[in-house]
């Protein structure tokens, strides 16, 4: 799989340490220290209690596919990269996030065991997180 010609996400103040652990091979979540959720997407606010006594946390990388959907074809998306499974992943951390798992369609269900991976951009300081199917 390769990255481009897909859009890069561009890091801002709240995201920048998310996106360059990603180009270091991490997958960072939050943690608040107050009310202990553990969340993702990265923001300095806990979404729960509105703290701002929160903290990165490395995640396992290591979860599930909660939900999918397959795509089968969208413009602008490299050919040899259709069809897509897009799919919500929980984390054993906690958190679900909104990803891609990297295999074919057929290989991919609800509770599928997965693992992180990352995918290098042209851009140094992102990488984008990615999953694929393990063995159990």
């Amino acid at each position: 799989m390769s990255w481009e010609p897909r859009p890069v996400p561009e890091p801002n103040p709240e995201t920048e340490r998310y996106w360059a652990a990603a180009a270091s091979g991490e997958l960072l979540v939050r943690e608040c220290l107050d009310c202990g959720l553990v969340y993702h997407y990265p923001r300095s606010l806990c979404p729960d209690c509105f703290s701002e006594n929160v903290e990165w946390r490395e995640a396992s990388g290591g979860g599930e596919v909660y939900s999918y959907s397959i795509a089968r074809a969208i413009s602008g998306w490299p050919e040899a990269d259709l069809p897509l499974v897009l799919a919500y992943v929980e984390l054993d951390d906690g958190p679900r996030l909104m990803t891609n798992v990297d295999a074919d369609p057929e290989d991919v269900e609800i509770g599928t065991r997965v693992d992180v991976r990352f995918v290098d951009t042209d851009a140094s300081d992102v990488a984008v997180p990615v999953f694929t199917p393990v063995d159990d």
